[in-house]
């Protein structure tokens, strides 16, 4: 075999560049070297017939516009954010400034709790699940600021008015049962400030706020009802009178004028605004305002707050913070609590968990009593009215209430109604009555206190 053509391999043809030779060159003999600088945009994309750059490029990149950093923002944007910020800031503050001033209104009464605590075998036990039974305590106190509404004894002090609120488990309703000051009552053992014991005793139900204060108070309503107490407060009369002063008075209706020196109360008959000041010279007279009876002052004690919780709900004073604020002020600056609820959170809890009880569904009665045999001017339980309805609280069932003119008129059932002794009743008389469950004298926040 001839050495010029040997089997040695040469260069082979790139199969898939066909105008090139089998040298691997281009054909105009120039060579694709890596890294060679990139042709110019004419003889990448072919020329026009102008000769002027063709194809769908955007030019070379000198020729392009130069897009620069991002724009500054605007000095006004800047203030703005500035100032929004320094909002956020100052509100935060006053927030909590405000929440703060509040919360450190309340008093918290620690000693009632250890007196409960060490009576825990004694007292009931809850029986309905979610319901809060809260003790409200009208304070008599005559010291300090409440001195000009009468004599100071030596700074003792009686519950001028107490309030067994029942809140239902469902927020759906909720009872308050007054408790006559006068009405005779079991009190039991209690220890005085000085941590003496008292004994056991029968005696005018107020007596025991000032034998053992506010937890003597709770034992005896428990010892009473059977009802267990979640919480309780004791309010002033300065406390009241803000809170009146507050919602910017609630009106009233007279028949006939007042002039009561004791209650520092003057009014004319008819249709009118009171203030806070009148309003507590009202709920608190006696003497000048019909029969001078301490029944109807209760019952008029009753519509008074059902007006008063009225307007709260009626006025969005609940849902509005601006309107709630002075609100939650004077209740707190003269407000006793237990450790529950000495919080303003607490409260607040509370308070919502009550905006959306239907005013119709926030009744008011008095526990069933009547005149003490053996004193008229005391009172004394009528039974079985009393037991009944107190087991409905325990149960968390509905109270029905009616005024009183109903209950007479035997639209409802008189033998379950306040005032009204059973042992009158005839034999087989079965007190039929068009409602399902016991009905009692009472009101509800939705009436108008001038009946229109």
């Amino acid at each position: 075999m001839d050495a010029d053509v040997s089997d040695s391999p040469g260069t082979p043809a790139e199969p898939d560049r066909p105008d090139h030779p089998a040298g691997g060159g281009p054909a105009d003999g120039s060579q694709d070297t890596p890294g060679a600088a990139p042709q110019d945009d004419a003889s990448a994309g072919g020329s026009g017939a102008d000769g002027s750059a063709g194809g769908t490029t955007d030019g070379t990149w000198g020729e392009r516009p130069r897009q620069g950093p991002p724009g500054r923002p605007r000095p006004w944007l800047r203030w703005t954010a500035l100032a929004a910020s320094f909002l956020v800031l100052v509100a935060a503050g006053v927030g909590w400034w405000l929440y703060n001033k509040l919360d450190g209104n309340i008093t918290t009464d620690t000693s009632a709790a250890a007196e409960l605590k060490a009576y825990e075998k004694e007292r009931p036990r809850p029986t309905a699940r979610g319901a809060r039974n809260i003790l409200l305590i009208g304070s008599d106190t005559r010291s300090g600021d409440n001195s000009r509404y009468g004599r100071d004894d030596g700074g003792s002090q009686r519950s001028d008015t107490t309030i067994l609120l029942h809140l239902a488990a469902d927020r759906r309703s909720a009872t308050a049962m007054s408790v006559p000051r006068d009405l005779m009552a079991e009190i039991p053992s209690c220890h005085t400030g000085g941590g003496k014991a008292t004994k056991e005793q029968f005696a005018q139900f107020n007596s025991a706020f000032e034998l053992g204060g506010t937890a003597c108070t709770i034992r005896t309503v428990e010892k009473m009802t059977g009802v267990r107490i979640d919480h309780h407060m004791v309010i002033d009369f300065n406390g009241f009178k803000d809170m009146v002063d507050a919602v910017d008075g609630v009106e009233v209706c007279l028949k006939e004028p007042v002039d009561d020196a004791d209650a520092h109360l003057k009014l004319p008959a008819g249709r009118q605004k009171l203030d806070g000041e009148k309003a507590l010279g009202y709920v608190r007279a006696r003497k000048s305002i019909g029969n001078g009876s301490d029944t109807e002052r209760m019952d008029r004690q009753q519509k008074f707050l059902g007006a008063l919780v009225n307007k709260m709900q009626s006025n969005g004073v609940l849902l509005n913070p601006t309107r709630l604020y002075p609100v939650l002020d004077a209740a707190t600056k003269s407000l006793t609590t237990d450790p529950g609820l000495d919080s303003l959170r607490d409260l607040y809890d509370l308070v919502r968990g009550m905006r959306n009880v239907p005013t119709e569904k926030v009744q008011f009665l008095t526990v069933p009593r009547r005149e003490y045999r053996a004193d008229p001017n005391r009172d004394e339980l009528v039974q079985p009215d009393a037991d009944r309805l107190f087991a409905q609280l325990r149960k968390d069932e509905l109270v029905a209430v009616v005024p009183a003119d109903e209950i007479k008129s035997g639209d409802s059932q008189p033998d379950h109604s306040s005032g009204n002794d059973t042992a009158g009743r005839k034999s087989g008389d079965t007190g039929a009555s068009p409602t399902p469950a016991p009905t009692y004298s009472g009101s509800n926040a939705a009436d108008d206190l001038c009946g229109s």
